[in-house]
């Protein structure tokens, strides 16, 4: 895999992958974080995938400046909070604290971003962690582990092992998404696939889900607009 620039105004990074199942040249724009991704089939050269994203520019472009601009997150940022759009602001004494409107940001402003950050992640563990356990409790079935990282193509996964992992960016959303991520992949402590039996599981624990999931595919990739400087 490989990096080239398609020259312009702004220049954009395409992301060169080669795929021994690819049948044709695929140019991809991730949902997600707006990466650019060129998949090559076996046989055919870096110049010719080059040239087929050359040729697909305008179009590669236009999509691109449909997505949402990406938000820095320091003082004066605007960031969700359990669904609450709340204002950074400058705050006293040692600990961050949401106020209002405001999310009280104490301490030196150009770490403001980082610090955030690390607030956001130990909420989202002690969210994801209750919900969890409340969850597992209705299923029956213990969890063995929970991690949280920064996905970008998944919320949630479950191994055969009982290890649970959420992308600490469901705090962000409001709390009846984040809740039905967990009862998802609790669910799959009880059935490691997406069958029948798998959603009626789902639907006991947690109740109707089509929602919450509607709400996911809408307004999920949004939440991976807010950087931290991490």
């Amino acid at each position: 895999m490989g990096q080239h620039i398609l020259q312009g105004n702004p220049p954009v990074e395409v992301i060169l992958k080669r795929s021994a199942r690819a049948r044709r040249i695929s140019l991809r724009i991730s949902s997600l974080d707006g990466r650019v991704t060129l998949t090559l089939p076996r046989g055919v050269s870096d110049r010719e995938g080059l040239a087929f994203a050359r040729e697909k520019e305008s179009w590669l472009r236009g999509h691109l400046d449909t997505r949402s601009t990406p938000v820095e997150v320091g003082i004066g940022a605007r960031i969700p909070l359990a669904g609450q759009m709340l204002t950074l602001r400058p705050g006293t004494g040692r600990g961050i604290r949401a106020e209002g409107d405001s999310l009280l940001v104490p301490g030196d402003p150009d770490s403001a971003g980082r610090r955030v950050l690390a607030y956001l992640r130990t909420l989202a563990r002690d969210r994801l962690a209750g919900a969890c356990d409340h969850y597992a409790e209705r299923l029956g079935h213990p969890y063995a582990k929970l991690t949280l990282r920064d996905t970008r193509s998944r919320w949630g996964s479950c191994t055969a092992e009982g290890g649970l992992m959420f992308s600490w960016r469901l705090i962000l959303a409001p709390p009846e998404i984040l809740d039905y991520v967990a009862a998802h992949e609790v669910a799959h402590l009880a059935e490691m696939n997406h069958s029948a039996a798998f959603w009626k599981v789902v639907h006991r624990i947690h109740g109707p889900h089509d929602k919450a999931r509607g709400w996911l595919r809408t307004n999920g990739p949004e939440l991976h607009r807010y950087r931290f400087g991490d």
